[in-house]
């Protein structure tokens, strides 16, 4: 299974855990995290040399990148699975918090059925989608859903013996699921406070995430690419040599050696970037920005000085 670099480490475990093969493609960090089709074929051409490719997974908007792909490149990437006959996973559970201007979500199953022709009758699709995360943020509840597009029907037939022994889900992430899919009309009496409270919701996020970008570039030695959507920034970070050579004497990998000393002495928690993956000879660390404001740019002053240090 082809799966992003950064990632989401459900998805590394969950391989691990089904003795599939990991197959790694590398987002663009130099343009904003962006997807690119030519390292999708260097991945599997590689891969095709000790294993058989099957599925290919992409993270719409991104975690913990934080990016929002386009449409050309949703459309590239249908076009190339298509062509090398993969299965498309598409992680979507954060469709609705989109902050950049510049940037729209738009669905690989709309994508799909738009292309008409042979895309939308053949291409074999499941999209993800969740109350645990996005805008609403009901992280204590836990329900989603897969919708799948175009798939063979006897694969189709042993996902539903699956979904079948998994008895007795939780009933308030039933009830919460289906507010989600099914939120207030605009003919109900609840429509405009539930558009007002939307709203303010996601200005705030789409505020603390252009604070978040500007407060740790003007930081040296931190980069920090813009959060066009998800809930999280996943800065660059430059260790000083000694930072490394000390992490390894530790057995530490250096983002995991600096997250802990960020820990220790500012009480900051952050997540290395070792643990989502990234390019040898890289530094990162995956931030959420859902502290509230007052609280928001303390910290990340706070933080951009320990690393100063």
């Amino acid at each position: 299974v082809l799966i992003p670099i950064p990632q989401y480490p459900l998805y590394s475990a969950a391989l691990a855990e089904f003795n599939a093969v990991q197959v790694d493609y590398y987002l663009d960090e130099e343009r904003a995290w962006a997807l690119d089709v030519a390292e999708l074929r260097r991945a599997l051409r590689q891969a095709r040399d000790h294993c058989r490719p099957r599925a290919l997974c992409v993270i719409n908007p991104g975690n913990p990148t934080g990016q929002v792909q386009t449409r050309e490149c949703i459309e590239d990437v249908i076009r190339f699975a298509y062509e090398e006959k993969l299965f498309l996973l598409a992680d979507e559970v954060y469709q609705d918090n989109v902050y950049a201007e510049s940037s729209q979500f738009h669905s690989f199953k709309k994508v799909l059925t738009e292309m008409g022709p042979p895309y939308a009758a053949q291409q074999e699709l499941a999209s993800f989608h969740s109350i645990s995360k996005g805008y609403m943020g009901e992280c204590g509840f836990r329900g989603g859903y897969v919708e799948v597009v175009n798939m063979d029907a006897a694969v189709k037939q042993q996902m539903q013996k699956l979904r079948s022994v998994r008895l007795c889900p939780p009933t308030p992430g039933q009830v919460l699921l289906d507010v989600a899919v099914s939120p207030p009309a605009p003919s109900d009496p609840s429509f405009p406070r539930f558009q007002a409270e939307r709203r303010a919701v996601l200005a705030e996020l789409a505020a603390k995430a252009k604070l978040t970008e500007q407060v740790f570039n003007e930081a040296p030695g931190i980069r920090c690419n813009p959060v066009q959507g998800a809930m999280y920034s996943f800065p660059r970070v430059q260790l000083p040599p000694r930072a490394v050579q000390r992490a390894q004497e530790l057995g530490l990998a250096p983002d995991m050696f600096f997250c802990l000393r960020l820990l220790e002495e500012t009480g900051i928690c952050v997540v290395p970037g070792s643990g989502f993956g990234q390019r040898e000879g890289t530094y990162h660390f995956r931030m959420t920005i859902l502290p509230p404001m007052e609280k928001l740019r303390p910290l990340l002053e706070k933080l951009s000085q320990f690393h100063a240090k």
